[in-house]
C-alpha cells in the first residue's frame, strides 16, 4: 500500500475525446456515499432548529445556513470535478503563499469567542479559512512528495514537507485553534506514510512530538485547553464547569438507546442542556434521536466513502493522485474519531467537526472541494489510459 508509481510523461487533452467516455470514469458510488451524509447532516440541521425554538425556514436559522452552504457545496464540488487537477501541481507555490496570506488575514481582522480570532465576516456569512487550509495544505504536499518519488528515505526531504506545513500550523494555533491544527498534523503523518518516507525516520519524529509535551503545554495550549485536558482526565472533577459538555454529551447519547427517541424529540437537546449541538456535538444528538442504529448506518456511510477515497487513490497513475487521496482520506478518518471520541468520553475536547454532518461552512465546501479534486483525478486519469 506505500509504493507510488511513476507518473506518465504523456498528458492527454481531455477535449479529444469523447465526453461519454470519459465520464465513465466519474465515480458515482463516492459522490452517492457524499449526498447521502451531507443529507444527513441537513436533517439534523432541520431537528437542531426545531428544538432551539426556531422557525425552520426563517433566515439565518440553523438549517436555512445549512440549505445554503449545501448548495454552495454542490457548485464547488461541481467546478473542482470540471478543473483539471493538473494545474494543481504547477501552481502548488501560490497556493502555499495564498494559504499563509488567508491565515495571517483571519489573525489580522478575524472575530472569535474568547480573544480569538478564527472567523472573517464575508458580509451575511463567516468563514473559517483554516479549514480551507487544510485543503490546500493537502494540494501541496501531494506536489511536493510526488516530485520526490524514491527520496523520501532521506530525512532532508521529510523535513522538507514538515517545513511546508509549519508556517500553516504555526499561524492556526496563533488563533488558536488546536482541533485545526491536530488535524494539520494528522494529514502530514498519513501523507508520508503513505508517500514511502522511511518508517525510522517517522518514528523518530513521532517520539520528538511526544517528548514536546512539556514544552507544549506551558508555552503553545491557553488555560481553557489545559482545563479540557484536566476534564478529560478526571471528568468527575469538575462536572458543573470544563466537564460539563462532556457529561451532557455522554448523557444524551446514552439516552438514545437502540432505536432512538425520533427526529426533534431530544430530551436533553429540547431542554438546551447540551452545550453546540449544532456543531461539536451534534453527534450525541444524532445518536440520541436515531440511535443505536442510526449511529451505525452514519459509520457504515464513512467507511464507504473513505474505501472509495482510497480506491480512487490507489487506482491512480500519477503520485499526485495517490498522495491526494491519502491527505484527504487521512483528514477525513482523523475528524472522525476525534469528533465521535470526544462526544463519548474518549478523547479531550478540541472542537473538530463531524464531517458533513456539524453545522458548519468552511468544513463542507472544504470536503467538496477535495471530493471534486479526486473526481477530476479519476476522469483524466480515465481519459489518458483511452490515449
Amino acid at each position: 500500500m506505500r509504493v507510488m508509481r511513476a507518473e506518465p510523461n504523456r498528458f492527454t487533452d481531455v477535449t479529444t475525446k469523447s465526453v461519454g467516455a470519459v465520464w465513465r470514469a466519474y465515480d458515482l458510488q463516492l459522490t452517492t456515499y457524499a449526498v447521502l451524509l451531507g443529507a444527513i447532516g441537513l436533517v439534523m440541521a432541520y431537528t437542531n432548529s426545531v428544538e432551539a425554538g426556531e422557525s425552520v425556514l426563517r433566515s439565518g436559522t440553523t438549517f436555512t445556513r445549512a440549505l445554503m452552504w449545501s448548495g454552495l457545496g454542490i457548485v464547488v464540488f461541481t467546478g473542482a470535478t470540471l478543473f483539471d487537477y493538473r494545474w494543481l501541481k504547477t501552481l502548488r507555490w501560490p497556493i502555499w503563499f495564498a494559504n499563509l496570506g488567508l491565515l495571517v488575514l483571519t489573525l489580522a481582522i478575524g472575530t472569535g469567542v474568547g480573544g480569538s480570532s478564527r472567523w472573517i465576516n464575508l458580509g451575511p456569512l463567516t468563514f473559517q479559512f483554516s479549514e480551507l487550509a487544510k485543503i490546500l495544505m493537502i494540494i501541496v504536499l501531494a506536489a511536493y512528495l510526488g516530485n520526490r518519488e524514491g527520496k523520501l528515505d532521506s530525512i532532508g526531504s521529510i523535513l522538507g514537507a514538515c517545513l511546508l506545513m509549519g508556517p500553516p500550523w504555526v499561524l492556526v494555533m496563533m488563533q488558536p485553534d488546536l482541533g485545526t491544527s491536530l488535524v494539520l498534523v494528522a494529514i502530514l503523518a498519513g501523507m508520508l506514510f503513505m508517500s514511502g518516507a522511511s518508517l525510522r525516520w517517522l518514528l523518530a519524529m513521532a517520539l520528538g512530538a511526544l517528548a514536546a509535551i512539556p514544552i507544549a503545554w506551558t508555552y503553545l495550549l491557553r488555560d481553557y485547553q489545559k482545563d479540557r485536558i484536566l476534564s478529560f482526565l478526571n471528568p468527575g472533577a469538575d462536572a458543573q464547569g470544563a466537564g460539563w459538555q462532556v457529561t451532557q454529551a455522554q448523557i444524551t447519547v446514552g439516552s438514545g438507546g437502540f432505536l432512538g427517541t425520533g427526529l426533534t424529540n431530544g430530551t436533553q437537546t429540547r431542554g438546551e442542556f447540551l452545550p453546540v449541538q449544532e456543531s461539536d456535538f451534534v453527534f450525541a444528538v444524532l445518536a440520541q434521536e436515531l440511535g443505536f442504529i442510526g449511529a451505525l448506518v452514519v459509520f457504515l456511510l464513512y467507511a464507504a466513502l473513505l474505501w472509495r477515497i482510497l480506491a480512487c487513490a490507489w487506482a491512480s497513475r500519477d503520485p499526485f493522485g495517490l498522495l491526494f487521496g491519502a491527505g484527504l482520506a487521512s483528514m477525513l478518518l482523523f475528524q472522525l474519531f476525534v469528533n465521535v471520541g470526544m462526544v463519548i468520553g474518549l478523547l479531550p475536547v478540541t472542537g473538530i467537526p463531524l464531517p458533513f454532518i456539524s453545522n458548519g461552512g468552511a468544513s463542507l465546501v472544504t470536503i467538496a472541494i477535495g471530493l471534486g479534486i479526486i473526481q477530476s483525478i479519476n476522469i483524466r486519469q480515465f481519459a489518458r489510459a483511452e490515449w
